[in-house]
């Protein structure tokens, strides 16, 4: 079976019109990966069936566009269509059993989202095994957030997306020889100095040069404000794009 990515959101920190924020749905012939889970995903999710198969899911970082629907989905796991499913793994950043338990308490129960997903922490630069597919998170520069890109491979094909990240050098390696980029470009061009430091996120032409500098075969630009129009040599992600590795 042929690797799939299906765009379930590509929104920014703010929502465009009608659409979801990060999620990214990998499919191989183990199951299914969905790369951060942020407002908006699982309802888009429940669009395209009644309670979405997912296998597994991991966050590249905490901030909420990335992870937000993690909480509906463990009142669904409590209370909902999801409590006699099979709990999907969870793979979250260094720290981040903590930072859930710390919020559940703050929301009703500690134990609330392990008692939802199987939980597990990944290591930086250390790939782990998820539904056939090999996983490495790559670390990136995200203001002082500690945040991660992923690198999926599955039957030869390896899928890259960086997450949020302003430009370092981890992001080439993220990306070497990947079939497809899936890359944050939220900024305009000729603004990237105005973001301050440490930077955060990069510009469609910082994007272009990563991909270039990794020899990536595909460049897909994501989390893009409907603001900002992208020059038209850009493949721009769409809510609901489906693309074979």
């Amino acid at each position: 079976m042929e690797v799939k990515l299906r765009i379930v959101g590509c929104s920014p920190a703010w929502p465009n019109p009608g659409g979801a924020q990060s999620g990214y749905l990998v499919e191989g012939a183990e199951g299914r990966l969905l790369l951060d889970c942020g407002p908006g995903v699982l309802a888009r999710l429940r669009e395209w069936e009644d309670w979405p198969r997912v296998d597994a899911i991991a966050i590249t970082h905490f901030h909420l566009d990335h992870w937000g629907d993690l909480v509906p989905w463990v009142w669904a796991a409590q209370f909902g269509p999801a409590r006699e499913l099979a709990a999907p793994e969870l793979w979250v950043p260094p720290g981040g059993r903590g930072f859930l338990s710390e919020l559940g308490g703050r929301l009703g129960q500690p134990q609330m989202f392990e008692q939802a997903f199987g939980m597990r922490e990944f290591e930086p630069g250390t790939a782990f095994e998820t539904v056939g597919m090999e996983v490495t998170p790559e670390k990136v520069l995200h203001y002082d957030l500690d945040a991660y890109g992923f690198r999926a491979s599955a039957n030869g094909s390896v899928l890259a997306y960086s997450g949020d990240s302003g430009p370092n050098g981890g992001l080439a390696e993220l990306a070497k020889d990947a079939d497809l980029f899936v890359c944050e470009a939220t900024l305009a061009d000729g603004n990237e100095e105005r973001e301050g430091r440490p930077r955060g996120h990069l510009s469609a032409r910082e994007a272009e040069s990563v991909s270039v500098a990794a020899g990536a075969k595909r460049l897909l630009l994501t989390h893009r404000p409907a603001e900002r129009a992208l020059d038209a040599r850009f493949e721009q992600a769409r809510d609901g794009l489906e693309v074979e590795l």
